[in-house]
């Protein structure tokens, strides 16, 4: 059976699993681990992701990652393939370092956050490695009591929770990881719901995700996308199409142009041939006004709204 797609959307949490391939060790050395940090870090700053929390442990590690626009599969498959790079060269070996596919297990950030920190830092006292959490070198918990700094960790948002006086907060997050020592939260953020292992929430956050999924992969027909057009430009459908070469009804037209080759809801050919104009020119006034927009430093510009309402960027 096919597996489902990842669901994404900006500002989605999921709870992510890497595993060593077989069960294999994924750090030789300290200095792999500190690798695994530059190269997060070097991920956060170039996707723009959040890491809540981590645990390195010897054979998997945990990651609490929140996405923006950029899906978790490209955050993953960037930090997998170049630490796999590392340690293959490190080896001079080739193959898998990690585990066919990455477990993701995407989560209500609203009713779940603070148990999958305290979750993932507890990872090495459920296992028997320390007795207390803050004995554990390879987690964010000393960052979050304030004994560590990780530039690319954010803290600030789970400690908010707990008190605006910092010292406070930190005193009462520490209270509330300590007593989840004993509970056993593995299948909850391990399986997800029941009824969409991909998801841990209630109906309500399963209605919204899959609510949100249905908007994102709905694409608009042409008819949807000439009426919205027109009206911006204050035209008529009569007066896009009329021949001639009046500056205002022609960028519309290669602004219909672009929503639609961005969308692919129809060939350019296809156009070219509803409005009656040649492919040509409908291409280049298409790149004019990208080009255009591109430069544009009116971000709130007409132009902009409408490629925003169709969820188009440039």
């Amino acid at each position: 059976m096919a597996r489902k797609p990842r669901i994404h959307f900006p500002g989605a949490l999921y709870h992510v699993m890497l595993r060593g391939n077989g069960g294999q060790d994924i750090f030789l050395s300290d200095s792999d681990r500190n690798r695994l940090f530059l190269l997060i870090q070097e991920g956060v700053h170039r996707f723009g992701n959040r890491i809540h929390a981590f645990c390195f442990m010897d054979n998997h590690i945990h990651l609490a990652i929140q996405v923006a626009d950029i899906p978790l599969s490209k955050i993953i498959q960037n930090i997998s393939f170049r630490y796999t790079r590392w340690i293959n060269d490190k080896c001079r070996k080739s193959g898998h370092l990690f585990q066919g596919r990455y477990k993701a297990l995407l989560v209500d950030q609203d009713s779940y956050l603070l148990e999958l920190v305290r979750y993932i830092h507890l990872n090495p006292v459920r296992t028997g490695l320390v007795k207390q959490p803050e004995n554990y070198q390879w987690s964010g918990h000393n960052c979050y009591l304030g004994k560590e700094r990780l530039t690319w960790l954010t803290t600030d948002w789970v400690l908010g929770q707990f008190g605006e006086n910092l010292t406070i907060a930190r005193h009462n997050f520490a209270k509330f990881i300590n007593e989840g020592t004993g509970l056993d939260n593995n299948n909850k953020f391990h399986q997800g719901n029941v009824k969409d292992g991909r998801v841990l929430g209630d109906d309500i956050f399963l209605d919204r995700i899959f609510n949100r999924q249905t908007l994102q992969t709905k694409k608009p027909n042409f008819e949807e996308i000439e009426t919205t057009v027109c009206r911006a430009f204050s035209l008529s459908k009569n007066e896009l199409q009329k021949k001639g070469s009046l500056h205002h009804p022609a960028q519309a037209r290669a602004l219909v142009g672009l929503i639609v080759t961005q969308l692919e809801t129809s060939t350019l050919t296809e156009l070219a041939k509803y409005f009656q104009r040649d492919v040509s020119t409908l291409s280049t006034g298409i790149k004019r006004l990208t080009i255009k927009i591109k430069n544009s430093e009116e971000k709130t510009s007409s132009w902009i709204k409408i490629l925003q309402y169709f969820n188009i960027k440039l």
